[in-house]
């Protein structure tokens, strides 16, 4: 299957900056009791050394602090005052502080993360809740991609672009600032943690970051595979996404309809122990729908009733061609056609090669695979093969437009680009 008679690759390559940061909290490692044979702590130590300084001297200090940091961040009082609040453990020992004085204690307790200094890549892509402002034949889209800094914690931000009617894709600018959202609500249940984040209006789509913000996805929420979910003409926009604390993994769920406000939530079930879920766009049969891999080696087809339940599925893909012997996973959400469920798949081969490929699946019985590429529709091609991790094209979910498929792809788990794809053309190549 000749690849350039149905796809093309754009030069539209979105690298990691590392000017783009975010402020975090900053906690002091516990020195050992043999050399603080005191009750207090570091923080406390900190605080009494702020509290030591004369009002003019606090005053002085805070001055030179939002100077140096001035046009980094939103409302860096804000965000001082806000840390400050969360140190009430540091000021018990101590008597009331005046504004200021809390304002500086904050600032010490901070610090700047270049949340994609490493990596920007894995990407989905969905179509954008308002496209009031799309150009005549065209679309508003979205798109997702997991962001990796220092000490690889990968978090999730966001773009905004339009496809235009003659094809071409162009991608907006990206804010120079980051901003984290606000935790509005917060809930533990038996299975973890479920969290609504909120963002300010006056915060840009690219300016929005979400940051691991609970213990099960403390070291990365990784590989969101975002879909614009249709039940009774009602739209939501899901995501499926790896949630990793460092010692293990599990799928959670996001829920959003407007992109500014974002609620997360846990899965559970025997299919939600491992990764690489991905939702159906609407339900088959009454139930919701997945595809995902239970072992190392096959994707299967899951259901549930409730939408957060999964168990164990029916093996529907195993590897089947030389450039997929290793293993196959999926590639994001399926994609309905008048021909089917188009899914797009990933297939590991010799020296760990990675490569995109499709399956065509029936659209009443997604376990009846219908078709399937014999060879990838997209593999790292020389000038797109070196990076972090060398070898690798990947993506978490790609989008139709009238007769393309748009998908946005990872290259070597560093950057990420863009291929357009003729849903007639690949049609007819899949099924000779």
């Amino acid at each position: 299957m000749s690849q350039a008679t149905f796809l093309n690759r754009q030069a539209l390559y979105l690298r990691p900056d590392p000017a783009r940061v975010i402020v975090r909290p900053f906690k002091p490692a516990t020195e050992p009791r043999d050399f603080n044979p005191t009750d207090k702590t570091r923080a406390n130590h900190i605080v009494d050394r702020v509290l030591a300084l004369d009002s003019e001297a606090v005053a002085s200090q805070l001055a030179d602090v939002l100077e140096n940091f001035l046009g980094r961040h939103r409302n860096l009082l804000e965000k001082f005052e806000a840390r400050a609040n969360e140190m009430e453990e540091a000021f018990a020992a101590h008597g009331s502080f005046s504004k200021i004085q809390r304002q500086l204690i904050g600032a010490y307790f901070l610090n700047e993360y270049s949340f994609e200094a490493s990596a920007l890549f894995n990407p989905s892509i969905v179509p954008h809740p308002d496209q009031s402002d799309a150009p005549k034949g065209g679309l508003r889209f979205i798109l997702s991609l997991r962001a990796i800094g220092e000490g690889h914690v990968s978090s999730l931000t966001f773009r905004g672009g339009t496809f235009a009617a003659d094809g071409s894709l162009t991608v907006d600018p990206t804010a120079r600032l980051a901003s984290s959202p606000r935790i509005c609500n917060r809930e533990s249940g038996p299975d973890g943690d479920h969290v609504e984040l909120i963002f300010k209006p006056e915060e840009e789509l690219s300016e929005r970051v979400i940051f691991p913000v609970t213990e099960s996805q403390s070291n990365g929420i990784e590989d969101a595979r975002f879909v614009e979910f249709s039940d009774g003409g009602r739209k939501t926009h899901y995501a499926t996404y790896t949630a990793y604390s460092g010692r293990a993994i599990r799928s959670e769920l996001i829920e959003t309809r407007d992109f500014m406000s974002f609620r997360l939530a846990p899965l559970r079930g025997p299919a939600a122990r491992n990764k690489g879920m991905a939702l159906f766009p609407r339900k088959i049969g009454g139930k919701y729908a997945m595809i995902g891999r239970q072992d190392n080696e096959n994707l299967y087809l899951i259901y549930s009733d409730d939408l957060y339940t999964w168990g164990d599925g029916q093996a529907i893909l195993k590897p089947e061609f030389p450039w997929e012997f290793v293993q196959i996973g999926n590639c994001g959400s399926p994609i309905e056609l008048d021909e089917g469920w188009l899914l797009l798949t990933h297939g590991v081969g010799p020296v760990r090669k990675y490569s995109i490929g499709a399956a065509l699946l029936d659209k009443n019985d997604p376990s009846k695979v219908l078709a399937r590429s014999r060879e990838p529709l997209l593999r790292p091609e020389p000038s797109e093969r070196e990076g972090y991790v060398p070898n690798v094209v990947y993506t978490c979910g790609a989008m139709r437009h009238n007769d393309h498929i748009i998908l946005p792809y990872a290259v070597s788990d560093t950057f990420s680009n863009f291929a357009t794809i003729k849903i007639s053309a690949l049609m007819q190549a899949m099924k000779s």
